[in-house]
């Protein structure tokens, strides 16, 4: 027994006294050389010693001072031997540690290696993705090390690419093409910059080598381009999102009425506003319940839009039914009336309307794709609300008259259906989608009294592509536009774009005037 408790102890000792930090190594982190001490952090962390984070840490940190041939922790007004740990007395001739930027970012790796052995995988997850962007060859044993005892499979994935990324600076070329074809499968524009330079004779002397980059850089290219459209198609369905708002209520009042709503988009502005006014009072009143401001913002947004289009409607546009000029003109002018008195209650400026918690932050796909939660939401909110029109159109008493008003306006009339108050009730309606196209504009863009003149032609060209009056085509045309013009903004620009799309509609009307889908009836206005 006593032989088995020598032995033990033994080898206690002689596992301390391998883990301890090498004295020579720690004074030369005091060197005046900066090479010397880069040379020294790399050796130590490829340490296994738990006192050697403190030491990095404390240099990272201004706080590893000289004094004579010791190198010292200074904390506060305690003093620390960095080799031993042991407490000592502070001298008053102690020479803080010079340390320039390469040394600090020699720190941050050789602080991030450290760290893929604790015991926290969020510690460690953080760590990896550190030493994704700059992993040097000197920490490769460690990498190799960390690597083979993780056992968190999105950890060891980042640990796998780091390792192979340390190892294209490997003197053997056999180890540099197999880090090659490791990183061949990665999606980050990080690793191909870092592939960049060895495709180069200058740079890199071994063909096999080069020739590997090359393929490799070709896979990420792909990988990138295919992210990219991925990304294109989304914004396209994002913005599609907004535009299917803003033109089902013009979609609706258009076919009903036939009126040319020139003042549509500062429906939208008002909904923004009462998104921003909402938030306000939920500052001003519930600070603790900001957060939800939003859900209050929605039916607000609705009514408000939906009030000022009954008022627009029973003052102004009822009068000039028929008129077709007369009306744009007619509602052009409250647009303007709508901007100023946006200026006067809010002023001129863009007021700011903050994204709630729980839509900030995104969805990682890839390294270069991302899809924001706020747009994630505002796409599903657009298709809540779709479900909704489609409900109310088609399984309410009120949707079968717009319809019917919509094909034939005096057949609908002869047999009772009030077609006048039908009239007001289908604006308030189409105002009151407006707004809550505003209320989620609000969301990803500046709310300000000019915000919907940018938003009004788009809502007309969709309302004009997919059919007066019908709900599908504004469904299509809103989302195939939105997609089609962000795919042209990635390859020609935001204004070829722009002239593209309305070049397309165009000649489309001229071979189709009833747009992707006509209106059904005996007689159709």
């Amino acid at each position: 027994m006593l032989k088995t408790l020598l032995a033990l102890c033994l080898s206690a000792c002689a596992l301390s006294a391998l883990a301890a930090p090498d004295p020579a190594l720690v004074r030369q982190l005091a060197d005046a050389d900066s090479s010397q001490k880069v040379a020294a952090i790399q050796k130590l962390a490829q340490t296994a010693d738990p006192a050697t984070p403190r030491i990095l840490k404390a240099m990272a940190e201004d706080g590893l001072y000289l004094a004579g041939d010791k190198v010292l922790i200074m904390e506060g007004d305690k003093a620390f031997d960095a080799a031993s740990g042991t407490p000592v007395k502070a001298p008053e001739n102690a020479e803080a540690v010079m340390v320039n930027n390469r040394i600090r970012g020699e720190l941050a790796n050789a602080l991030a290696a450290l760290s893929l052995f604790d015991a926290d995988p969020a510690v460690r997850l953080a760590a990896a993705q550190k030493l994704q962007n700059d992993a040097s060859a000197e920490l490769a044993p460690v990498l190799a090390r960390a690597l083979s005892q993780e056992k968190d499979d999105k950890v060891k994935a980042l640990l796998q690419l780091a390792h192979a990324q340390a190892n294209l600076r490997n003197p053997d070329p056999a180890a540099r093409v197999a880090a090659i074809k490791a990183l061949a499968g990665s999606s980050s524009p990080v690793i191909k910059s870092a592939l960049l330079p060895l495709m180069n004779k200058a740079n890199e002397a071994d063909e096999n080598v080069r020739l590997a980059a090359g393929a490799a850089v070709k896979e990420i290219d792909a990988r990138l381009s295919r992210a990219e459209m991925v990304g294109q198609v989304f914004s396209g369905l994002s913005l599609g999102s907004i535009l299917l708002l803003g033109a089902l209520g013009l979609a609706i009042t258009y076919g009903v009425m036939g009126v040319i709503n020139m003042a549509h988009g500062e429906l939208l502005m008002v909904g923004a506003y009462s998104a921003y006014a909402v938030q306000s009072f939920f500052r001003a009143h519930f600070p603790g319940a900001v957060d939800w401001y939003l859900l209050a913002a929605v039916p607000v947004g609705f009514f408000s839009a939906a009030l000022v289009g009954v008022i627009m409607e029973r003052t102004v546009i009822r009068w000039l039914y028929g008129r077709t000029l007369e009306t744009l003109l007619a509602t052009w002018g409250l647009s303007l009336v709508l901007i100023q008195a946006a200026r006067v209650a809010f002023g001129a400026q863009n007021v700011e309307v903050a994204n709630p918690s729980w839509m900030s932050g995104g969805i990682e796909l890839l390294p270069n794709l991302i899809l924001p939660w706020n747009r994630i939401i505002i796409i599903a909110f657009a298709l809540f609300v779709l479900a909704l029109v489609w409900v109310l159109m088609n399984k309410t008493r009120l949707g079968m008259f717009v319809r019917a008003v919509t094909q034939n306006r005096q057949m609908a009339s002869c047999v009772g259906v009030p077609t006048s108050r039908i009239d007001t009730l289908a604006f308030a309606l189409g105002a009151g989608i407006a707004g809550l196209g505003g209320v989620a504009l609000s969301q990803i863009s500046n709310v300000g009294p000019d915000m919907g003149q940018g938003y009004i032609v788009d809502s007309f060209m969709v309302v004009v592509l997919g059919g007066v009056g019908q709900l599908a085509g504004a469904v299509w045309a809103a989302l195939g536009l939105g997609v089609v013009t962000k795919l042209l903004e990635g390859w020609a620009g935001a204004v070829i774009a722009k002239i593209a799309v309305l070049v397309f509609i165009i000649i489309f009307i001229q071979k189709r005037p009833q747009g992707l889908f006509a209106l059904k009836g005996r007689f159709v206005e």
